[in-house]
């Protein structure tokens, strides 16, 4: 049995203390992290490491960054970047092999505001991952992370509110559903077809978070050999009712 989980920490070193809190309280095998903000110098890689955790990272300062940690091991870089566009700095992907499975961590462009280029940005990388998602559909793959996608209407707590958002936008789910017809398994939706579940919320000005906001956008998409042995998924939200948390919680799977 694994347990993945995927967690967009929204500032690994100003979060570190979220971060390290629910490493310590879990028992993750796989973790992708997103939006790590920092460059690969700065990764915090000593407190992962004394928390039990092997780890890659790709980084970026200020902006992006994606790492793969893995409990008791070193995570094997396969690739960082996806093909198609040798002039695309932006730090989104990054893929490892852990015991023969394939892990990869995606951090999607949000796409806002939308229309314009950085919805453009948005389609094109979208794209990129579908095409290139293909050569791993015959393996035991599991593609994790924020997708900055909310594939339907039960993906939303309040979907008007969504409608104008790049997350929201027909373009968005289209290229969702195109992986989706690939083979790909939405892990959650398999598991939890019918139900409301959420993984973002936005920030209150008032401290905590705004329930009312909820969106499922962070997903693990496996593989159709993995899916066969799916055995549960859910979402942390207890994390986001911590001190200082992320606007995301952690959404994981349990494979045999």
């Amino acid at each position: 049995m694994t347990r993945i989980a995927t967690f967009n920490v929204n500032g690994v070193n100003g979060r570190l203390p979220v971060l390290l809190r629910w490493l310590r309280e879990t028992d993750y095998d796989v973790v992708c992290l997103q939006e790590l903000k920092t460059s690969d110098e700065n990764f915090p890689f000593e407190a992962i490491r004394d928390a039990g955790f092997g780890a890659i990272w790709h980084g970026q300062k200020s902006y992006n960054g994606v790492a793969i940690l893995a409990r008791g091991r070193d995570p094997v870089e396969r690739r960082r970047g996806l093909p198609g566009d040798p002039d695309d700095a932006h730090s989104r992907y990054l893929e490892a092999e852990i015991d023969g499975l394939i892990v990869a961590c995606i951090y999607l462009p949000n796409g806002n505001p939308a229309p314009g280029p950085k919805f453009d940005y948005k389609l094109r990388w979208f794209d990129r991952l579908v095409d290139y998602s293909k050569s791993l559909l015959g393996e035991r793959a599991v593609l994790c992370g924020d997708y900055n996608v909310v594939p339907a209407e039960i993906d939303a707590a309040v979907p008007k509110r969504w409608l104008g958002d790049a997350v929201f936008f027909p373009e968005s789910r289209k290229a969702y559903a195109h992986m989706l017809s690939l083979g790909w398994v939405d892990a959650m939706r398999r598991i939890h077809p019918d139900k409301g579940i959420y993984t973002y919320w936005n920030f209150s000005y008032r401290g905590g978070y705004d329930r009312s906001s909820g969106l499922r956008m962070d997903h693990l998409l496996v593989s159709p050999s993995l899916a066969e042995g799916l055995l549960a998924a859910g979402v942390d939200v207890e994390t986001r009712g911590w001190e200082k948390p992320s606007d995301h919680a952690p959404t994981w799977v349990e494979v045999g």
